[in-house]
């Protein structure tokens, strides 16, 4: 029942200056989920992982564009973060950076896949600004850029950045094995 948990803080400085390296058109090379779900339109993502769902309760975790230039990086950060405050021996089925343009907005949502159920899903701001709003079932919260957050994506949750910078995050889903079905590998080869 928790909203937001803040783990605290981690070294994004890798991450961050790697993401800056990205060309802009890297920004759009995939992307599904902007045109899948209306509340997303207004943001970019560099995708890494992304979880095929057409077989569920088995996910399929495809390797995207984005993870030839940012897996080096972004892998071993995850990887810190799963050690510190996870179970080992699960997965990660989702990942990608994601940027909200100054002035955006993500609408009210819930994520309502099954397999969001399963599993944890981690936010750690890369760049922001503190007119960022992150609201989770109607609480507002200012994530820190360089910490490490699990929010609770079945809550109802938006996104309002009425700063003059973009918020830029590293967005991912963690499924221990003990909650996955028929989970039995870590990262996909």
């Amino acid at each position: 029942d928790t909203l937001v948990r803040d783990w605290g803080p981690i070294d994004i400085a890798p991450l961050a200056e790697a993401i800056a390296r990205q060309e802009s058109a890297a920004w759009n090379e995939h992307e599904q989920r902007q045109k899948d779900y209306e509340v997303h339109r207004q943001t970019h993502s560099i995708v890494l992982l992304f979880a095929g769902l057409d077989n569920w309760p088995t996910i399929e975790v495809l390797k995207m564009p984005g993870w030839e230039r940012l897996s080096g990086v972004a892998v071993p950060l995850m990887d810190s973060i799963i050690a510190r405050w996870y179970p080992p021996g699960g997965r990660i089925i989702r990942s990608m950076i994601a940027r909200m343009p100054a002035g955006a907005r993500i609408d009210p949502h819930r994520d309502s896949h099954p397999s969001f159920a399963c599993g944890h899903r981690l936010h750690v701001p890369i760049e922001t600004n503190p007119r960022v709003r992150f609201t989770v079932d109607g609480r507002p919260f200012n994530l820190q850029a360089g910490h490490v957050y699990e929010i609770n994506n079945l809550k109802t949750h938006s996104v309002i950045n009425k700063g003059p910078t973009d918020r830029t995050h590293l967005i991912f889903d963690y499924v221990p094995l003990d909650h996955e079905p028929g989970a039995t590998a870590a990262l996909p080869p």
